[in-house]
């Protein structure tokens, strides 16, 4: 399945120490607006060749299985429910990722989809695993809406995440859009014999962000607020910023305990990259602080974005973090942190068109 969505966006062909965080996070952000930095209304990069890559599982612990290929993260929780998937990565991976789901979980159907956020890289496969799942329909209910209406998954998210699927072009088929959404801080849903979280984070990586936190496993599923192959990605224009990811950070942190010498205890599986724990969020965190507090002073201090540039604020992250070509630069970065941390300037006052 090649289908392609406006969101299709965030594409981060970032390299950081080596690891290469998909050349494809999304082709969509270049049709809403471009990169920052990037003149709007250019044609976004031709969608990358998925056919050699391969999706590989991970048994994190518990429940929770994370799925990756091609750069791009997933979870899922495997029990006695059946199969609750935590993003469906890109389209053109649909039916790898949905062949690896049913290797893991066995005849086990696939009830439910949570859905990080509205990027395609998130939620590209909604169609494809949606349609392979049924979600559970009883009562006087299933009588009302017939026989075919369990023929699908549920699809979590907030609201937010509805409105920019409901907004894009061409629109997702019906059966991968979003069933069950909320709006207010959290969400609980009891799945496979645990409780399992959902965390809004406002204003992060984009306006419609939650974390997963699956308790009794001990697995938060964090999406695109935390990737620790690249700064910090955030997307001004689709309500994000640099405040709202340091937070979302930090609620992660809120949610993590350590085992022995401070390793191991809660995982944490980002949106891009490698299982982490909590000293590997709080290592991202704290560099991601440094880099706020260095700029906060910058922009006090009254130094222009090139000079801001010119002072080399991020030398000592950017051999690990830094990346010269592909969306996320350290250029682009540069640039959204410091038009998302200075204030705004203050609105001219209204001119008096009264006669004295």
């Amino acid at each position: 399945m090649k289908r392609t969505f406006k969101t299709w966006g965030i594409v981060c062909a970032a390299i950081a120490m080596g690891a290469v965080l998909s050349t494809a996070t999304g082709l969509a952000q270049a049709r809403q607006g471009g990169a920052p930095g990037q003149q709007g209304g250019a044609a976004p990069p031709a969608a990358p060749n998925m056919d050699n890559v391969q999706i590989n599982a991970l048994h994190v612990q518990g429940n929770v299985w994370m799925l990756t290929g091609g750069g791009f993260n997933a979870a899922i929780s495997v029990g006695n429910d059946g199969i609750l998937v935590v993003d469906t990565m890109i389209a053109p991976l649909a039916e790898k990722l949905l062949a690896k789901i049913k290797e893991v979980g066995g005849n086990k159907p696939i009830r439910m989809i949570i859905n990080t956020h509205s990027h395609a890289d998130h939620v590209g496969g909604n169609v494809v695993v949606s349609s392979a799942g049924a979600r559970i329909v009883a009562g006087n209910f299933a009588a009302q809406v017939g026989a075919g209406a369990g023929g699908s998954a549920q699809i979590i998210a907030t609201e937010n995440t509805e409105r920019r699927l409901v907004e894009q072009q061409p629109p997702i088929a019906f059966v991968g859009m979003p069933t069950d959404t909320f709006f207010n801080e959290s969400k609980e849903v009891f799945f496979n014999g645990e409780a399992v979280q959902l965390f809004f984070q406002p204003n992060a990586h984009t306006d419609g962000d939650l974390v997963v936190f699956f308790r009794k496993s001990d697995v938060v599923v964090a999406g695109d607020v935390y990737i620790n192959t690249v700064f910090p990605i955030f997307m001004p224009a689709q309500g994000g910023s640099y405040q709202g990811i340091l937070d979302a950070l930090n609620n992660i942190i809120d949610l993590t305990v350590p085992a022995e010498k401070e390793e191991g205890g809660t995982y944490v599986i980002p949106g891009h990259g490698r299982v982490g724990d909590e000293a590997d969020v709080v290592d991202f965190r704290d560099m991601a602080t440094i880099v706020r507090d260095r700029f906060q002073d910058a922009i006090k201090r009254g130094l222009t974005l090139e000079q801001v540039k010119a002072a080399g604020l991020l030398k000592d992250f950017e051999g690990r973090f830094g990346a010269a070509e592909g969306f996320w630069t350290t250029n682009s970065f540069t640039e959204a942190v410091y038009t998302s941390l200075k204030p705004a300037a203050p609105a001219a006052p209204a001119r008096s068109t009264q006669r004295r």
